[in-house]
């Protein structure tokens, strides 16, 4: 029985899978998107949002923390140049504060219409979410939002149409 045995095994022995892990999660904080299976970005994305959840609070133990796990290893540009910052910092000076009021779900996946050449395995896109579609703090930026939005307002023409409609009928009752 798997009582308390989390995520899946990814036909990897434990050393692999942790590898993968780290690999996976520093490409996606460093190019925001990575394209890979259905099963490993499910796992993944458990792995990815911790990480980031521990480096919104942007202390020094957090900053440590997060080195434990995954490593602080040189981000390197398209070219081949390797650039001034690291992954670590990337994650606690860009992308941590875009998620500061947003209490979860920073990635998303898209999924992909091709598969994979050779073994046919669904092919997705797991991404961050950028900082302009966190709803945590705007109005009226998702659908459940924009519903209650239309329902004040119907509510607040609602309570101004009686009133105007008394107005009305009490000089024609006086009449």
């Amino acid at each position: 029985m798997r009582h308390k045995v989390a995520g899946k095994q990814l036909s990897r022995n434990t050393a692999h899978r942790r590898a993968l892990r780290r690999n996976m999660t520093k490409s996606l904080f460093q190019h925001e998107a990575i394209r890979t299976t259905e099963v490993k970005a499910k796992e993944l994305r458990r792995f990815a949002e911790r990480l980031i959840t521990v480096a919104k609070t942007g202390t020094l133990a957090a900053r440590r923390q997060v080195i434990s796990v995954l490593g602080d290893g040189v981000m390197a540009n398209d070219e081949g140049d390797i650039q001034d910052k690291t992954i670590v910092q990337k994650l606690f000076d860009e992308i941590a504060p875009r998620y500061a009021s947003r209490p979860g779900g920073y990635t998303r996946i898209v999924h992909l219409a091709d598969r994979r050449i050779g073994d046919a395995g669904k092919q997705v896109l797991l991404q961050l979410v950028e900082a302009s579609d966190s709803g945590a703090g705007q109005s009226g930026s998702g659908r459940r939002q924009r519903r209650a939005a239309k329902r004040q307002e119907a509510a607040k023409a609602v309570e101004t149409a009686p009133a105007s409609q008394d107005a009305e009928e009490k000089p024609a009752d006086q009449q």
